[in-house]
C-alpha cells in the first residue's frame, strides 16, 4: 500500500519507461461505463418509429418524454456530485450504475406514453452520476497534463455507445421485439459492476499500483500537499458559488450540453423526416456521425497536450484548443443546403460538428479538475451537469417542443431543423466568450481546511 508521494517527480524519459500503465486500466473502466450510459440513453431514439406506431406518438409526445429525462437528469445533478464526493468514487459510481441499469431495463415493463416518461425520469436521475464520478476518477488517477487526454478517451465511450445503438437496437427490435432492446442493453451495466469491483480502488489503497506510478499521478504542485484529502472538510455549494471559476464551468455546460442531446435524441428523426430513412437504414449514417465523434473526443484531449509540449501554459493551451473547436462547429448551419446536394455531405457536416462537441467536452470537463481541488471536482461537475440539464430543458420546452409541433403541423418541419442548426452553430463561441469572462486564466481555486476559498 502506498502511503506518501515521492519528493519530486522522476524525469520524463524515466517515467515513460518505468512508472507503469495501471491508470489506463482505470480509464478503460470509465470508458466502458460511459459507453453503457450512452447506449442506454440512445435506445429510445432508435425505437421511436416502433413506439410511434404502437403508442400513436407525435413530435410533442416524444418531446415530452425527452423533457422528462432532461428534467430528471438536472434534478439528479443537483445532488449526485455531492453524494459521490461523500461516498467516494468506488461506491458512488457503483451505486449510480446499478440504479440506472435497473431503470433502463424497466422500460420493457412500460405500456403507455406516461409510463415512458416515468421510466425516462428514473433513468435520467441515476444516469446523472456517470460524469461526476468519471471526472472525479480522472482527477484521482491522472496528473493535470494527462487529464484532457484521459477524459477524451473515456468520453469517446459516449460515441461508442451511440455507434453500438443503431447497429444493435433496430436489429433486436425487428427480430425479438423492442422490449428486449431495453433489457439487453440495460443488463450490460451488471457486467461493468463486476469488473469495477475487481479492478478499482483509489490510488492510495491500490495493491497493483507501483510507487513510481503513484508518484507520477501526484506530480502536480497541489497534489504534493493533498494526498490525504479525504479527511478534510467537504466544500459546500454555497462556497463553490462564491468563486468565478464555478460560473465559467456552469455557463460552458449550460450552452453546449443541450446541443449534444439534440444530436442524440433527434438525429434518427432528422434522417427519417429529411431523407426518408427508417429502421436499419439509419444505422450506417448514425454510426458514421458517432465514429467521427470518437475521433473528435480523443483528438480534442490530445490537442491541448500538444500545445503544452510546445511550451504554451496549460490554461492558455486549454482555452486555445476550445476556441479552435468552437469554430469547427460553424459549418453545421449549412447542413440542409449541403444535404440537398448529397445526403452524405449532411452526414459528414453533422459528424464534424458532433466531433467538435466531444472535443469541447473533453476539454471543458478537464477545466473542472484544472480549477478545483479533487475533493470538490464531483460537486463542480454536478453543478455544471445540472446547468447543462437546465439548458436542455429550456431548449426542449421553449424551442423544440413548440417549434417542432408547429412546423410539423404546417408541413414545414425542415424550417424547425434549420433554426436548430443555427442554434447549434453559435452555442460554442458564445460559451467560450462567457468562460473567458469568468475565468480568463483558469486559476486554481484554493480552499482552506474549513472549505473557505482564498
Amino acid at each position: 500500500m502506498i502511503q506518501t508521494p515521492a519528493a519530486a517527480p522522476p524525469p520524463a524519459a524515466t517515467v515513460n519507461a518505468t512508472i507503469g500503465k495501471y491508470r489506463w486500466t482505470i480509464c478503460g473502466l470509465v470508458f466502458f461505463a460511459t459507453t453503457i450510459n450512452y447506449l442506454d440513453r440512445a435506445v429510445i431514439s432508435l425505437l421511436k418509429p416502433y413506439l410511434e406506431a404502437e403508442f400513436k406518438w407525435n413530435s410533442g409526445d416524444y418531446a415530452n418524454i425527452e423533457l422528462a429525462f432532461k428534467v430528471a437528469y438536472a434534478v439528479g445533478m443537483m445532488g449526485v456530485g455531492r453524494i459521490i464526493d461523500r461516498l467516494g468514487t468506488k461506491m458512488g459510481y457503483a451505486l449510480s450504475t446499478l440504479l440506472w441499469s435497473l431503470a433502463a431495463m424497466g422500460h420493457a415493463l412500460v405500456s403507455s406514453t406516461l409510463g415512458f416518461s416515468v421510466a425516462r425520469g428514473f433513468l435520467g436521475v441515476f444516469e446523472a452520476g456517470n460524469f461526476p464520478a468519471a471526472i472525479k476518477t480522472t482527477a484521482e488517477w491522472f496528473p493535470q497534463k494527462e487529464r484532457a487526454l484521459a477524459t477524451g478517451i473515456f468520453n469517446s465511450g459516449s460515441n461508442v455507445g451511440a455507434i453500438a445503438a443503431p447497429l444493435a437496437v433496430p436489429l433486436i427490435a425487428e427480430t425479438i421485439g423492442w422490449k428486449w432492446a431495453f433489457i439487453i442493453t440495460g443488463a450490460l451495466g451488471f457486467v461493468w459492476l463486476l469488473l469495477w469491483f475487481i479492478y478499482y480502488e483509489v490510488p492510495a489503497r491500490h495493491a497493483k499500483l507501483t510507487k513510481a506510478e503513484f508518484d507520477y499521478i501526484h506530480t502536480d504542485v497541489d497534489d504534493m500537499a493533498a494526498v490525504a484529502v479525504e479527511n478534510e472538510s467537504k466544500i459546500s455549494w454555497g462556497q463553490l458559488l462564491k468563486v468565478r471559476q464555478t460560473y465559467a464551468f456552469i455557463f460552458g455546460k449550460f450552452l453546449t450540453d443541450p446541443i449534444w442531446w439534440f444530436y442524440l435524441f433527434w438525429l434518427p428523426d432528422f434522417l427519417n423526416k429529411q431523407y426518408g430513412l427508417k429502421g436499419t437504414e439509419v444505422s450506417l449514417p448514425v454510426a458514421i456521425v458517432y465514429i467521427l465523434s470518437s475521433i473528435g473526443s480523443i483528438g480534442g484531449g490530445w490537442l491541448p497536450m500538444g500545445l503544452i509540449k510546445r511550451g504554451m501554459p496549460a490554461f492558455q493551451a486549454r482555452k486555445t484548443a476550445m476556441l479552435l473547436i468552437a469554430f469547427c462547429v460553424l459549418p453545421i448551419v449549412a447542413v440542409q443546403y449541403l444535404g440537398r446536394i448529397d445526403m452524405w455531405l449532411a452526414v459528414l457536416v453533422i459528424g464534424i460538428a458532433a466531433a467538435a462537441h466531444q472535443a469541447w467536452s473533453a476539454n471543458i470537463f478537464s477545466t473542472a479538475s484544472d480549477m478545483f481541488p479533487k475533493r470538490a471536482v464531483a460537486s463542480v461537475t454536478g453543478l455544471g451537469g445540472m446547468a447543462g440539464g437546465l439548458g436542455g430543458i429550456l431548449l426542449t420546452a421553449l424551442v423544440q417542443k413548440r417549434m417542432f409541433v408547429y412546423y410539423e403541423s404546417i408541413g414545414q418541419l425542415d424550417h424547425a431543423y434549420f433554426i436548430m442548426f443555427l442554434i447549434c452553430g453559435g452555442a460554442y463561441l458564445t460559451a467560450w466568450l462567457l468562460m473567458q469572462f469568468f475565468a480568463p486564466r483558469m486559476k486554481m481555486v484554493n480552499f482552506d481546511a474549513d472549505g473557505k476559498a482564498y
